[in-house]
């Protein structure tokens, strides 16, 4: 059967306290409508229709950068959840199936929760979970049996009815053809004066279609829209993302230090230290070893890489097969051949580095004029003393060796060596001299 989604986005969520819209926090470097479109994703839609509203162009923008097909509806008054869900029908006018509402507020639903919504056979199912310790003030669940009755909101409900431990989650399974015809005859007669979406349950009762619900666990169901709810969530799917990696054979010995992002893929006989940081779009492969202190982000790890203590990788930094990242070493936008050693204190930016190479510490390529970054090359098996400032755009040949203290402005060839320092010159006894000189110029600035 097809299924299409909604996801609701267009609240503002006063209390994160913000400019942001809410789904724009970020959980595991990615916004919380990620997290839910990524959910969503996993049933493999036909068609995926986003409900902006506060800060629609950013909440769009952000939606298709992570989906470029997504669909776009706009809510320019938030009338309720019915009301978004109508704004969004119009999108689905050929669609068939089911339609299946997500919120954009909501990031941990499991596939296997969205399988169960697409696969029931009633016209209107509710997701639902059990609250025994802690009753929220979610809306109540009323069944008989397996029929869903209605849905009576917490500030409605009787003290009886506060007592059902089925909570309302807010996401719904139902038949498009039913929900165009459901939400069409919604009302905004009550207090708040907005169309509810959850009026379509007893809506559906009331023209003799079926309702039921479904459950999953509570976690799923989490909802931020307070600063304290994203922390939650962060920690929720950091615990998740850890105990995933440890399942699949990776070792983290400090696995409470070390913080993962939505997207991060780390290989079987991986080795990841203490404190060490992901952001997204880093990929580390089987037997590579990431020392404590990392950060990591846009960056693809080969096996038996090694990164680290204290190093960062930063976008489209990629290491091959045997390469060494070591302490205070930042990498951008480069790529590290087979077996290259870059140990201490440097930066290549922008820069490709042959098989092998050895790199001295305090390497600098100079990549930015100001205005436009250019390339440095480095050959196979060359070496570059410590302190060699590389002024791109330039390139070193295979065999190459640098000088130690060297500023390498033009080419240099295949097996040359290229001294690029101003000649050393030795005043005798001009020292102590030179420190009285300066000694008595900063007297004079004190006194003024």
């Amino acid at each position: 059967m097809q299924v299409s989604l909604i996801i609701l986005a267009a609240g503002q969520g006063t209390r994160m306290n913000s400019d942001l819209p809410k789904v724009l926090h970020k959980v595991a470097g990615a916004p919380l409508l990620v997290h839910s479109m990524q959910a969503g994703a996993s049933l493999q839609p036909a068609q995926t229709v986003i409900v902006t509203g506060h800060g629609a162009e950013a909440v769009a923008r952000a939606a298709r950068d992570h989906n470029p097909e997504v669909m776009i509806a706009l809510q320019d008054r938030q009338l309720g959840t019915g009301h978004a869900v109508a704004q969004a029908l119009p999108l689905l006018a050929d669609a068939t199936g089911r339609v299946i509402v997500l919120y954009g507020d909501t990031p941990f639903l499991m596939p296997e929760t969205l399988e169960k919504l697409a696969a029931s056979a009633a016209d209107v199912t509710v997701l639902g979970f059990h609250n025994h310790r802690n009753p929220p003030r979610y809306g109540r669940l009323m069944m008989d049996g397996d029929d869903l009755v209605k849905i009576v909101e917490y500030k409605d409900a009787t003290a009886d009815q506060r007592a059902i431990t089925l909570m309302n989650s807010g996401v719904i399974a139902c038949d498009i053809a039913v929900l165009r015809v459901l939400v069409a005859g919604l009302s905004n007669d009550n207090a708040a004066g907005e169309y509810y979406l959850t009026d379509i349950v007893a809506a559906a009762r009331a023209r003799g279609l079926s309702a039921t619900a479904v459950t999953c666990p509570e976690a799923e169901t989490l909802g931020v829209d307070t600063r304290a709810g994203l922390a939650e969530a962060e920690a929720i799917f950091q615990a998740r993302a850890r105990a995933e990696a440890l399942e699949n054979g990776v070792t983290l010995t400090d696995p409470g230090s070390v913080y993962f992002a939505f997207d991060t893929h780390v290989g079987r006989d991986a080795v990841i230290g203490p404190h060490v940081v992901f952001g997204p779009g880093t990929t580390v492969e089987s037997g590579a070893v990431i020392e404590a202190f990392c950060h990591l982000t846009g960056c693809h790890i080969s096996r038996g890489a090694t990164v680290g203590p204290f190093a960062r990788l930063r976008a489209g930094a990629e290491l091959a097969e045997d390469a060494h990242v070591g302490n205070f070493v930042e990498i951008k936008n480069s790529v590290l051949g087979e077996g290259v050693k870059v140990g201490h204190l440097t930066y290549l930016g922008d820069a490709e580095v042959g098989d092998h190479t050895n790199v001295g510490a305090g390497t600098v390529t100079c990549n930015y004029d100001g205005v436009m970054k250019h390339r440095t090359v480095i050959g196979k098996r060359a070496f570059i003393g410590s302190a060699t400032m590389l002024v791109a755009p330039v390139t070193l040949g295979d065999g190459a060796l640098t000088g130690s203290g060297s500023v390498i402005t033009e080419n240099v060839p295949a097996g040359a060596v290229a001294i690029g320092r101003a000649r050393q010159v030795i005043k005798p006894g001009l020292a102590p001299k030179l420190f009285e000189k300066l000694k008595a110029i900063k007297a004079e600035k004190q006194k003024g």
